[in-house]
């Protein structure tokens, strides 16, 4: 395990290959880097000249807890900016999907020394998915703290995966001032909110007009409410540089992918088929 310390947490990493262009692959969620399909889509990914950068956001898998920002996402993308610029691997090409793609936007914006291209998939957005995320980060965390205490947030089954990778992560949680933790997490639940000038949540639309990287949004599908197809259809058309491309699979993945989630583990096992998209779009695109 590899761990790097920045803007004073505790992050968990990998490093796949040794080529001289990064790409690092974020995730949503609470998943961890070593979730099926993530690690096979980084080996294949780092073909010579290449190498992938995997980690573990605050508040998931190894890395350490983090309250702070105005929103869950930018915190963690100030972290990616910092995690890069400590291990001197950017200029980087930033690739995510759900959640992971707003981190990945929101690094190329607000911090673009360390990106070099985006690459994003399953873009989060809609009315219906951001309150859905909305709900599914905070809604249980802020009940408990609200009603009983920080213990009770303990004992959520939602943070029992980041305990048992880091040992610090419990007595980091239960250290936690309740008022200032609620107020933290509903100023979180807020930002998830859809908003007129915002594609993509934190990231007004001029903001995104002035990413001049290379970006390649692969379009959802239209039976995703999660991640609408408009939503990929509208950041590609926000992005100066975008291309707006099919993803290496049917309409219905995400969705199938959910269905399948208790028998595979994991909604990312068919990851690895976006390796030769990836890679292709790079080599067209990229300097």
């Amino acid at each position: 395990m590899a761990k790097a310390i920045v803007n004073g947490l505790g992050i968990g990493y990998d490093l796949v290959g040794d080529g001289d262009r990064t790409w690092v692959l974020t995730l949503g969620g609470r998943f961890t880097r070593r979730t099926p399909g993530v690690p096979e889509l980084a080996a294949a990914l780092a073909t010579p000249g290449n190498r992938v950068l995997l980690w573990d956001r605050p508040n998931s898998g190894e890395s350490d807890l983090c309250f702070a920002g105005g929103s869950e996402p930018r915190m963690q993308a100030d972290t990616l900016a910092a995690l890069l610029t400590e291990l001197d691997l950017g200029p980087a090409v930033l690739a995510g999907a759900t959640v992971g793609s707003h981190v990945s936007l929101l690094t190329a914006a607000y911090h673009p020394q360390v990106a070099a291209g985006l690459a994003v998939w399953w873009v989060s957005g809609g009315v219906p998915g951001l309150t859905i995320l909305a709900n599914a980060y905070y809604t249980a965390s802020v009940t408990a703290a609200w009603t009983t205490g920080m213990e009770a947030v303990a004992a959520l089954p939602e943070w029992g995966p980041s305990f048992a990778a880091n040992a610090r992560n419990r007595q980091r949680l239960l250290a936690q001032d309740r008022a200032e933790f609620v107020a933290t997490l509903q100023r979180w639940m807020a930002a998830f909110s859809a908003r007129p000038g915002e594609v993509i949540p934190g990231l007004p639309d001029d903001v995104a007009r002035s990413v001049r990287v290379p970006a390649l949004v692969l379009r959802s599908g239209a039976s995703d409410p999660f991640h609408p197809r408009a939503v990929s259809e509208a950041l590609a058309a926000a992005l100066p540089q975008a291309r707006l491309a099919e993803p290496p699979w049917g309409d219905r993945e995400y969705l199938e992918r959910q269905a399948d989630m208790a028998r595979a583990g994991s909604l990312f096992v068919r990851w690895p088929l976006l390796a030769p998209v990836l890679t292709s779009w790079a080599a067209d695109t990229l300097t």
